[in-house]
């Protein structure tokens, strides 16, 4: 990420003293009972913003793990756990990390060949991308601003899309995580990161795509008989380098 006169003057607002200040003049009875509304409130939205309506027990589980972001330090290991709360039922879905070529995009109704909108990192990589994530965590994103280090370590997570399934709810978990974790957040206050991106998912998906088309020329890659994608060339540095400077003039 490049340091833009808009990137500094937004680092330079200083949100997390200013959220430390709103949540003081707030009763702790009711900052209390607003921080459960909003654990659960973020959790329904993020399964929304993927056009999902689960059971209640799979949201309440997904909120109580958002209220302990920031506990647990990261880890594959922990990101493996976390996929496993927010599928729940693993009988349709291998959990872990992929084996196989993936991509968001549809399959063309006539051919059923696939129609990327993105193609994710290839497999091989995976294991080293994720280790370059946790590296990023444990040192780099220390010394830069809570906000811009979570925008760079969840969009980094969601390009490679490690998983199968689940990506896109824990990319944005990866965004409590490092807010919680460095403090950003009040003690036992969760902002609703996902019901904010819920109201504004045009714009969300503008950033999400930004990178994506221009990751699409550059990628070369086959139609497997089970219509997914086999990438022909070595990509990882395309992940593991990504530019993830705003495009648009202001932090998304």
């Amino acid at each position: 990420m490049f340091r833009t006169k808009a990137l500094t003057e937004f680092a330079e607002l200083d949100l997390a003293s200013r959220a430390q200040a709103a949540v003081a003049a707030v009763p702790r009875d009711l900052l209390a009972r607003t921080a459960a509304l909003l654990r659960l409130k973020d959790s329904k939205s993020s399964h929304a913003i993927e056009g999902e309506r689960p059971a209640q027990d799979r949201i309440q589980r997904w909120g109580r793990a958002i209220g302990e972001a920031g506990r647990h330090p990261l880890s594959l290991h922990e990101l493996l756990r976390l996929q496993a709360i927010v599928i729940g039922d693993a009988r349709f879905v291998k959990l872990g990390l992929r084996e196989e070529g993936g991509f968001v995009g549809e399959l063309d109704r006539e051919t059923r060949l696939p129609m990327p909108d993105h193609v994710s990192a290839r497999a091989q990589d995976l294991a080293a991308l994720i280790d370059g994530m946790i590296a990023f965590d444990r040192a780099a994103a220390r010394s830069i601003d809570a906000v811009i280090a979570a925008a760079i370590l969840a969009f980094g997570f969601v390009y490679v899309h490690p998983f199968v399934d689940g990506n896109g709810r824990l990319h944005r978990y990866l965004i409590h995580y490092v807010l919680a974790g460095r403090g950003f957040n009040p003690a036992g206050v969760v902002f609703p990161v996902s019901s904010a991106i819920l109201e504004n998912i045009g714009s969300y998906r503008t950033v999400l795509e930004d990178y994506s088309k221009r990751l699409l020329p550059v990628i070369e890659w086959d139609a497997t008989p089970e219509g997914n994608v086999e990438v022909r060339t070595d990509t990882g540095d395309f992940y593991r380098f990504f530019d993830a400077t705003c495009p648009f003039g202001k932090p998304a």
